[in-house]
């Protein structure tokens, strides 16, 4: 596959460029652990916060802590105005899909045991969305869980630091016959295939979630894709190791 593209990327970048990342950390001063998440214009406010208690089927077990996590736009993160899910009555379906991936995301790198009998929730906040929040949340929420959990575990809340490798997300499709990483929400919107893929900085997949929504994909495409998605993961795990600034297995 050539640099040269037939469909104009509208932000100029090649078929295998990341969007610019930013990512500031403590952001909100209240959460054990929290982000603003930047990836072109999309921004995702991650915290994390420590509840002393875990869910009655961990309690059953009787030992091991927990990790779960909840998405939700702003009425303005979209072009049109969005209602709140407090007014609609209901979470709706495409919430409950993010955050439950964003919950095994997270508890893939964990050592539960290690959080004993605390549950960590993971607020992932959309404030600006321009496609691929879903991996911008598990990018950015990592960050967020990292600094909760080294939080935790200076202040002796926890024996060891249960996290045992990065882990990132990042969107890649199918846009005019062209496979492009990480999608904006113009080539989102257009896109013939839809997929999402997480990893760890092991280079060990977590989940990949692919979708022909209007045109099929080959078995060489998927390889591509899936490729472009691991090349694009290894560019977001290298930027969360400069922002923790260090390494985990120092912990």
């Amino acid at each position: 596959m050539g640099e040269t593209l037939v469909f104009k990327r509208s932000d100029g970048r090649r078929y295998d460029e990341l969007r610019s990342v930013k990512i500031t950390r403590n952001f909100i001063s209240y959460a054990e652990g929290s982000v603003l998440f930047e990836a072109g214009n999309t921004r995702v406010i991650c915290t994390a916060s420590v509840e002393y208690k875990v869910p009655p089927f961990i309690k059953e077990q009787g030992h091991g802590g927990w990790i779960t996590a909840e998405y939700s736009l702003i009425p303005r993160a979209t072009q049109t105005r969005i209602i709140r899910d407090s007014i609609r009555g209901q979470i709706n379906g495409r919430s409950q899909e993010i955050q439950r991936l964003v919950g095994r995301s997270l508890r893939a790198v964990v050592d539960l045991e290690a959080l004993g009998g605390l549950t960590v929730w993971m607020d992932c906040d959309v404030i600006q969305a321009d496609g691929g929040t879903r991996t911008a949340s598990i990018t950015g929420a990592f960050v967020a869980l990292h600094d909760c959990l080294s939080k935790l575990l200076t202040e002796k809340k926890i024996a060891a630091f249960p996290i045992n490798d990065y882990v990132a997300a990042i969107s890649v499709g199918k846009v005019n016959d062209e496979l492009l990483l990480d999608l904006c929400f113009e080539e989102d919107k257009i896109a013939q295939v839809d997929m999402n893929i997480v990893m760890t900085g092991n280079s060990k997949f977590i989940e990949i979630q692919g979708t022909g929504e209007a045109g099929l994909f080959s078995k060489e495409e998927m390889d591509t894709m899936v490729s472009l998605g691991q090349s694009g993961i290894k560019k977001l795990i290298e930027i969360q190791m400069k922002t923790i600034g260090e390494d985990l297995i120092k912990k």
